[in-house]
Order: structure tokens, then sequence, then C-alpha cells
């Protein structure tokens, strides 16, 4: 069996490691870490936006718009928090470990939509970003913003995962200052009738709770490529689910309240103007701390995006090394591309991204279902790494029939209780246009998977008794 590459010494200023295991005498991760990279990854101009979807494209009341925001983000980052827990254990990034349920070329696909998805956040948040700052520096221009936030998301992830963490933890601080000001600002020029008006619908309701749920379950692709880098213990697994839950939900839940208050009270003015005009002569620097935020957590998509792609290569060239160099041109082309894909949204950005959400929440749920079912009911966490990298997939072989199966039917059981912009499904419309696909997909692909899995190793396990016998 194929063993991946030995490591090189870790370097002090650019990460060495790309996608093979770290080893245990350089896991000097600190879980404190986990809490401020997704606190402060949260807290940018995008996530307020995403928050002032709930009153503008979901018609919600200020206290239904709220209520939906802090319900839907609890429950998605349990998701996300679960997979955080898996990279003490296996110290490998999290697309690494989908071949231990989808197989060495099964897990391709998965791989490829997620890396479509970094780029996805990555060119919105390059719009959100030049937007801020035009408003702030005219002079720049929509066009040279939006680059000049791509510039300067290449610094943090070309250095890599301990450049990451420590701008993080600078930016968590001057973030939430930055949001709670603008939040104390915006509650003081709140209109009382707001308070008072509970307009809205139940399909509405749960269309604001489903984006903030997939808010937090489309970091699930991310969360393990920080955690790899703590120690292996049963502690550091636990304390990762809390810092990892508590940093998300926290750093989302305030700009997201901050998006709903600017839409409700500043209608028709996109989020940078209605921020500026709350905060009045704060509102300059605020929105210039909110914008420069953005590059970090761009940063963060990047260098995910890059880990996959190395990984996506990989499956096809086993035999081939990845290390800093590779890692540094795949985070430059992928930076381009995420460029590129942003000055072309930027003229119709809302819409745009509500679409770019829609087919997210279709495509993550089913994934992560099925690896949250693999890992914590059926295989415990005990995983053959090594088998990871095997050119013919070693225990796990080279295509995990059960698993794709089950990942279509995840998909295709989603359909009927759809309801986006582009599709609403039968069910979706018998229910006033109620979305509850992404509850339907979780449950049924779970236990199908649970089931098929369960079956498959009983009749593998009476195999072996015969032949013993």
């Amino acid at each position: 069996m194929t063993q991946p590459a030995p490591s090189v010494p870790r370097q002090k200023t650019f990460e060495h490691h790309t996608i093979y295991p770290i080893p245990v005498h350089e896991r000097h991760g600190r879980v404190s870490d986990l809490f401020t990279v997704w606190f402060s990854a949260n807290m940018t101009l995008l996530t307020v936006v995403t928050g002032a979807l709930a009153p503008v494209v979901f018609g919600l009341s200020l206290v239904w718009s709220v209520l939906a925001i802090v319900l839907g983000n609890m429950a998605g980052a349990v998701f996300m928090a679960l997979h955080a827990a898996q990279g003490p254990q296996l110290g490998v990034p999290q697309m690494v470990q989908s071949r231990g349920q989808f197989g060495l070329y099964g897990s391709v696909p998965v791989i490829v939509l997620v890396i479509l998805m970094y780029m996805g956040f990555a060119a919105s948040n390059c719009v959100v970003g030049g937007e801020a700052l035009t408003h702030v520096v005219p002079a720049l221009g929509r066009t040279g913003s939006i680059v000049l936030v791509a510039f300067l998301t290449l610094v943090p992830c070309a250095m890599g995962y301990r450049t990451i963490h420590l701008c993080s933890k600078v930016a968590s601080w001057i973030s939430a200052a930055a949001v709670l000001l603008a939040l104390v600002c915006t509650l003081r020029s709140l209109s009382p009738g707001l308070l008072g008006n509970l307009h809205g619908s139940v399909a509405g309701f749960f269309g604001a709770f489903s984006v903030a749920a997939l808010w937090q379950i489309a970091y699930a692709p991310y969360v393990s490529d920080s955690s790899r880098y703590l120690p292996p213990t049963q502690r550091a697994m636990r304390l990762a689910f809390g810092a990892s839950y508590g940093g998300s939900v926290i750093g989302a839940v305030l700009p997201m309240i901050l998006g709903s208050l600017l839409a409700l009270q500043w209608p028709g003015l996109p989020v940078a103007a209605a921020l500026a005009d709350a905060t009045g002569p704060l509102g300059g620097v605020i929105l210039l701390v909110l914008a420069l935020a953005i590059p970090l957590a761009n940063a963060m998509s990047v260098y995910c995006g890059t880990l996959c792609s190395l990984t996506f290569v990989q499956t096809f060239r086993p035999a081939w090394h990845f290390g800093m160099p590779a890692r540094l041109g795949t985070t430059v082309a992928l930076l381009a591309l995420a460029l590129l894909m942003s000055l072309g949204m930027a003229d119709d950005f809302l819409k745009a991204y509500t679409s770019f959400l829609d087919v997210l929440m279709a495509i993550l749920v089913p994934w992560t279902a099925i690896n949250l079912t693999d890992y914590y009911l059926l295989r415990h966490g005990e995983y053959d790494v090594a088998a990871f990298f095997a050119p013919d997939g070693g225990r796990y072989g080279r295509i995990n029939v059960a698993a794709m199966v089950c990942y279509l039917i995840g998909v295709a059981v989603e359909l009927p209780f759809l309801h986006i912009s582009l599709y609403t499904g039968w069910a979706a419309h018998w229910m006033r246009n109620v979305d509850l696909s992404w509850l339907v997909s979780l449950t049924v692909t779970s236990l199908i998977y649970w089931l098929w899995m369960r079956r498959a190793a009983s009749a593998q396990a009476l195999l072996h008794s015969g032949h013993a016998e």
C-alpha cells in the first residue's frame, strides 16, 4: 500500500503542508484559534448582506427575521461543528477524508462541486468588499476596488494556516467592535413601528431559516482543514466542536441581524449605503474595517479551495507530491478565477448570490449527511488514513456505490420540496412555498446510507464466518 509522502520540516513564514496528514509532533494548533478564525470569517459585509435577505427576499418583519437568523444559525452550526471535530482525529483536509465514504474516484464529483462553492463565496466577497471600498474611496472605482480586495486576499492565503489564524485574532476584535458600533447606531435610529410589526409568512420564515442554516452548513467542507492541526485527543475533538460552533454562530448572528435592521430601516438602499447612513461620521471607518476583513474570509475560501484542487489532481496522479510551490501556484490560479467571476456577477449581485445559495443547499446537504453518518454512527472516527492516498483507494476502493447512490437519492428527494428562484416542487407548492428540502434530504440520506452500510457490513461478516468454518 502506498504511503503518503513524508512531511517536510515546518517553515515559520509559509505553510509547508498541503493535503497530507499532519504529523503528531507538528500538531501545534490551539482550540482558541478555531473560535477566532470562524468568528472573524463571519464578521464581514457578505454576512450583513445575507442577513438582509430575510426582509428583502423573504418578506419578514424584524422580529421574525431575527428569530429565523438565530435559530437557523444554531441549527446549521451543529453539522458544521461535527465536521470540525473530525480534524484532530484524522489530520487531513475534509475532502481527502471524503474518500473514506465515497471512494477514491467517487469523491471527485463532490470535490469539484465544493471547489465551485469556494470560488462562489470568494467571488461574492470580492463584489461586496469592492462595493464598500468604492463607497469609502470613490476614486478606486468598482472594478479597481474588486481587484484590490482580490489582491489583499493573496497574502494570508499564500502564507497559509498560521498567518490566517494570526490575522483572525486581530480581525476578531476590530471587526466585532465595528459591527457592535454599527448595531448601536442602527438601533438608536430605529423606527418604533418596526418592533411592533409582525408581518411575514411561514414560507418566508422557513426560507430565511434555511439560508441561515445553509450559511453554517456551507462551512462543513472548510472546518477540519483548520482543526487538523490540533492534537489527536478526545479533549481536542470536544473542544474543537465547541469553539467552532460558538465562534461561527456568534460571528454570523450579529452581522446578519445588522443586515436585517439596515434593510428594514433603509429599504431600497444597497447595504453599504445604508450602513453609511446609519452610522453617520463613523460610516466610512466601519465600512473600511468590514471591507478589509473580507480578504481574510476570502483567504479561507481560496486556501481550502486550493487543498481541494490538489486533492482532485492527486486522485489521478497519486505519485505526485504537492508541496508549497504547488499550493502557491494553485492559490494564484483560483484567486484569478474568483476575480473573473466577481467581475461578471457585479452588475446583478443579489440575484446571482441568491441563486448561488439555492444551488449550494441542494448539493451540500446529502454530502454532509453521508459524511457525518459514516464518521459518527458507522466507523466512530476509525479510518485508515494511509488508504486515502493509495492509488487503488485501499480498503475504501475506487468507488463506493452505496455512497454515490445515496447522494443521488439525497438530491432527488429534495426536488419536490424545493422552493427556489428557478424552480418550485409540487410538495413545496402544496405547503404554500415552504421549503423543507434540506431537512428531508438530511433525514432520508442519513437513514438510507446507514441501513445500506449496516446491511453490507452484516453480509460481509456472514461471508467471513462462512469461510472460517
